[in-house]
C-alpha cells in the first residue's frame, strides 16, 4: 500500500475545505442521484433515443 493517501488525509484534516465547497459537492451528487432516480422510475424518453441510420 502506498502511504501517500495517509499524508493527504492528514493535510485534509489539518486544513479542511470550506463549507461552501462541501455543500457544492453534495449538491452535485444529489442532483445526479435525482436524475438517475427519475430515469429509473420513468425510463428514458423515446424521443431522445438514437436510431441507426439505414444505408
Amino acid at each position: 500500500m502506498n502511504p501517500m493517501w495517509l499524508m493527504r488525509a492528514k493535510r485534509w484534516a489539518q486544513n479542511p475545505p470550506p463549507l461552501s465547497r462541501i455543500l457544492l459537492v453534495f449538491g452535485v451528487i444529489a442532483v445526479c442521484g435525482a436524475l438517475y432516480a427519475i430515469e429509473v422510475i420513468w425510463g428514458w424518453p423515446e424521443a431522445l433515443t438514437v436510431e441507426r441510420m439505414r444505408r
